[in-house]
């Protein structure tokens, strides 16, 4: 088998899979391990899959900047948004992450709302000021323009003086092994300084990030109350995360 053909064998496993054990897939293959390795590097430095110990996991489409993300899957992070916009009840404190999800978030609160909303996103605070019940907190920190959001040691420390009902979570991937991650390593930190804050952590997963991974860790699925998706109820992605342990908040 010629190597462009491994690789196109080893994508159909991960999208079938879920996941590529390198050592049965080379068995399996009859080829060496380091063979299978090889394309996997080859497929990562393609954005194509995330590597992990002992073989790949299908790589998130949602690790593209800001400005890119917001064409990415819109009506699903706008079902998303709906479900966890009904999270943030009158008079509660809510903290809500940066992203395109966090946006449409604003968009799905009542007008009329009355709570208060602590964000390390100056996008989402400007997006709030057309919620005049909302009381805004916006962390202050280093500008992470990727995401557009502040990170590092400064936000970090300003939100350690939060405490909040509930934090509405953003990742780019939502896997039944590799659990919540992202594409940054400060950014990851900064996500499990606000989830410490919260009383209740929902992380908020469109549908093509259900299955997928990126290279930090933010949070195992045991450290959330729930993953609110529009993910197609019959998934496998979607079922071996009910398996391992997740509470699933739907549409349905």
């Amino acid at each position: 088998m010629l190597a462009a053909q491994r690789k196109d064998l080893l994508l159909d496993r991960l999208r079938v899979d879920g996941r590529i054990v390198a050592k049965d897939l080379a068995a399996e293959l009859g080829v060496s391990e380091d063979s299978v390795r090889r394309d996997l590097r080859e497929l990562a430095a393609a954005g194509l899959c995330q590597r992990v110990y002992g073989g790949a996991l299908p790589a998130s489409p949602a690790v593209a900047d800001h400005a890119v993300r917001e064409g990415v899957a819109v009506a699903s992070k706008q079902r998303v948004a709906a479900i966890a916009a009904t999270l943030v009840r009158p008079g509660s404190t809510a903290i809500l992450d940066g992203g395109t999800t966090a946006l449409a978030v604003v968009r799905a609160l009542p007008r009329d709302l009355s709570a208060t909303i602590v964000t390390h996103s100056p996008a989402v605070a400007v997006a709030l000021v057309d919620h005049p019940g909302v009381e805004v907190f916006l962390l202050g920190g280093r500008l992470f323009r990727h995401s557009l959001v502040t990170c590092g040691a400064a936000a970090a420390e300003s939100a350690a003086g939060v405490s909040a009902d509930v934090f509405l979570l953003g990742v780019t991937g939502v896997h039944h092994e590799a659990g919540l991650t992202t594409g940054d390593a400060d950014e990851a930190a900064m996500k499990r300084a606000l989830s410490r804050r919260a009383a209740d952590t929902f992380v908020m997963a469109s549908a093509e990030k259900i299955g997928a991974a990126s290279r930090f860790a933010v949070l195992p699925l045991a450290g959330v109350t729930g993953v609110v998706t529009d993910a197609e109820q019959g998934s496998a992605a979607l079922q071996d995360l009910v398996t391992a342990g997740a509470a699933l908040i739907t549409e349905g």
